[in-house]
């Protein structure tokens, strides 16, 4: 595996011409994690190889406009507090403080949420959880700044509330204006499980407890989602080890079990596990997702080693002429990649969290309170 993470980074190119994004963040978080794990240079050399272009020695970040208020703009950023601490190039914090501008100025919703992005006005996205709230939170520990990690823990809890569904798992996005094609009249949700959404959510969420520990953590009122979602989507493993594209509907002849959800979700329970929190079945569903991971690892033709079976895209509302009105079939219909971002990062993060996981002396499991 390790051997296939070297060479996906020595031939990784930046994912949008070299401009800051997302989808780079994946990548910096798995590479970081990859050098936590295993404290070998090469992931630390690959890092600085491909963040150094991207920031300007006074801090400005290539393509980047605090003016589109892009959530997903902020995930990248979190590299920058490791990079603070290797360097001491007083470069890095600079541009930790251009994001954290885009905060302190970026629209919410009424019950205190980011909107996903300018372009999409009064909506939360589940994959903004994972976008922005984990940077704030270390923004807010390297800056002493506690009302910016106590907002940062509020919004989750308010996230999950307006997109928790009746069936105890979550929709991919809310409207608080109720005005999208996609937004139910009533809830303001979006009508579908997609997996991945779920994905980023579950790793936002144990990011977020990992930053502030337990304790603040379940007084925040955020372990019991935690547990109840792992537990969920456990429930929903495929016999194959992996999750389905539209998680709860394996009954569609379409539906195929979807690798970058699946590496999400192999990633929050390794550290929901690294973290003491205990789910019923985890330990079985780590080891069964693993070796789905596994068997996607597939030569192609040249004999480069890539992981296949990566949704491309998806999202809600208008994008590139198209409507995305987040029914099931809309997400059967976007394309399955390989070695993208989204899911080689995950898969990293995994992997170095399972090597953490392995190294560790057996863990006190964490009892819900009474009150939880």
């Amino acid at each position: 595996m390790l051997e296939y993470f070297d060479a996906y980074a020595a031939r990784y190119q930046p994912y949008k011409g070299g401009d800051w994004c997302y989808e780079d963040g994946c990548i910096y978080r798995g590479l970081l994690m990859l050098h936590q794990a295993t404290g070998q240079a090469r992931w630390r050399d690959h890092l600085l190889r491909l963040v150094l272009p991207q920031v300007a020695p006074d801090g400005r970040l290539r393509g980047y406009r605090i003016d589109e208020y892009n959530i997903d703009n902020i995930l990248s950023g979190r590299i920058l507090f490791a990079l603070d601490r290797w360097t001491d190039d007083p470069r890095w914090m600079a541009a930790a403080g251009v994001l954290a501008r885009q905060l302190d100025t970026h629209p919410r919703t009424e019950s205190g949420n980011y909107w996903h992005k300018l372009r999409y006005p009064h909506q939360v996205w589940l994959d903004g959880l994972y976008m922005a709230l984990p940077f704030q939170i270390e923004y807010a520990q390297t800056t002493g700044d506690d009302a910016r990690r106590r907002d940062a823990l509020a919004q989750m809890a308010s996230a999950l509330a307006v997109t928790l569904r009746d069936d105890g798992l979550y929709a991919h996005g809310y409207d608080a204006a109720r005005v999208q094609e996609w937004a139910d009249p009533r809830t303001g949700q979006s009508p579908s499980i997609w997996a991945r959404a779920l994905g980023w959510q579950a790793m936002a969420l144990v990011d977020c407890a990992e930053l502030v520990g337990l304790a603040e953590f379940e007084n925040a009122g955020l372990l019991a989602p935690l547990r109840g979602l792992l537990g969920q989507v456990i429930g929903w493993q495929q016999s194959d080890g992996g999750w389905l594209q539209l998680m709860t509907m394996p009954e569609l002849a379409e539906n195929y079990t979807e690798s970058s959800a699946s590496a999400m979700f192999a990633y929050a329970m390794a550290s929901a596990a690294t973290l003491g929190v205990d789910v019923p079945g985890q330990d079985d569903a780590i080891a069964r997702v693993t070796a789905f991971t596994r068997a996607r690892l597939v030569r192609d033709d040249s004999g480069a080693v890539q992981f296949g079976g990566i949704c491309h895209v998806a999202g809600l509302g208008g994008f590139s002429g198209v409507y995305r009105d987040g029914s099931p079939e809309y997400y059967l219909s976007e394309e399955q990649v390989s070695d993208d971002a989204k899911g080689t990062g995950p898969l990293m993060m995994a992997h170095a969290r399972a090597l953490q996981l392995a190294q560790m002396p057996s863990q006190p499991v964490h009892s819900l309170s009474p009150s939880s």
